[in-house]
């Protein structure tokens, strides 16, 4: 059978704050029970890979630091790409600045290359009015994803990153660029982890405007699960559907080889083999 991989959403596809959703510590079993690649994606930027991974375990899903990609990771690999050595003035949690760190870019207080936004509980105006004048001043401004708000363990909601983006964004008139789902790049970045081709990709997410969107753009296959936030007659309001609906990742566990509950691959999607078109179309 066709190697497959999964790219997973977490929040509203594996647990609902601190609770996990119902048959998907099974879904994972299965996973690592045949050998199938897989890489949680998150656009939490405040957690490091090692905080994910203990969350997880506490629930009973007991995987490694290499099964998390997050969008702080990204980021940082982004911007250490574009400038390395670089500097960032921060407006986040510890997890963005470690994977900063880990990537050789400097955190300052001034003149930084680039304003780095993530999730944030401690936010203040003197912070926001620091990174609207670095970026007036020609620092670029980079979110680690455009979620304008997140949910809390208590069932409420608090702004997300976005939501501080778009303020810097009209303080400056200035357009930030994300990192985050569904950006190409953390899509792509993602399944690079894996190892594998587009075809050979499946994204699996709650959310129409990121997970679904991100792996639509990619052309990977696509898996909307109906636990989180987005409810099956959402599905008609935008340009684009998913490859399968599911209630939730219980659902692809039922035939015991879950590649079997999957839409068949498009090998076409895959990037062109340059040499065999060469080949192909010589003269």
């Amino acid at each position: 059978m066709e190697k497959t991989g999964f790219l997973i959403d977490m929040d509203g596809v594996i647990y609902r704050g601190n609770q996990l959703i119902s048959g998907a510590d099974v879904f994972v079993q299965t996973l690592l029970k045949h050998n199938l690649p897989f890489v949680f994606l998150t656009n939490n930027s405040q957690r490091s890979r090692l905080d994910v991974t203990t969350k997880l375990r506490r629930m009973g899903i007991d995987v490694e630091e290499k099964h998390v990609f997050t969008c702080a990771m990204s980021t940082a690999r982004f911007l250490a790409k574009q400038k390395p050595n670089g500097t960032a003035y921060v407006i986040g949690g510890s997890g963005l600045l470690n994977a900063l760190h880990k990537n050789g870019i400097a955190v300052v207080d001034s003149q930084p290359d680039f304003v780095v936004v993530g999730e944030g509980r401690t936010i203040t105006l003197e912070m926001l009015e620091a990174a609207v004048q670095m970026i007036l001043d020609g620092a670029k401004l980079i979110a680690t994803n455009l979620d304008p708000n997140c949910p809390t363990s208590d069932g409420g909601t608090r702004p997300g990153c976005g939501a501080t983006v778009s303020y810097l964004e009209t303080a400056t008139g200035v357009s930030a660029f994300s990192l985050g789902k569904p950006s190409p790049l953390m899509m792509r970045a993602a399944r690079k982890e894996l190892g594998l081709s587009t075809s050979q990709t499946v994204m699996i997410g709650d959310t129409m405007s990121t997970d679904i969107l991100g792996g639509v753009e990619m052309g990977y296959r696509t898996i909307l699960v109906l636990s989180g936030g987005t409810k099956e007659e959402d599905i008609k309001r935008f340009a684009y559907a998913p490859d399968c609906v599911v209630e939730s990742l219980h659902a692809l566990c039922h035939n015991g080889d879950i590649r079997l509950s999957l839409p068949a691959p498009d090998p076409t999607d895959d990037s062109v083999n340059l040499n065999e078109w060469r080949m192909m179309h010589a003269t």
